[in-house]
């Protein structure tokens, strides 16, 4: 029950929070968003990077196989 309470305090402090400093965080969202989407692309390139070399290694696994039977 406290545990309620206290979420619905904090909802009603950030609701309030974000309408009396509605432009602050809209500067603050303009300085992130940047950020995030940076941050974002190096991930997916590391991914996708990392996908093509267990990809490729596979495929020399089984020519391996293949050549072994």
């Amino acid at each position: 029950m406290k545990i309620l309470l206290g979420g619905i305090v904090a909802v009603i402090i950030g609701v309030v929070g974000l309408i009396a400093w509605w432009v602050d965080f809209l500067e603050v969202l303009k300085g992130i968003i940047p950020i995030i989407l940076v941050l974002g692309g190096a991930l997916a390139i590391y991914l996708g990077i990392e996908d093509v070399k267990t990809s490729a290694s596979s495929k020399e696994e089984e020519t391996k196989k293949e050549s072994t039977e």
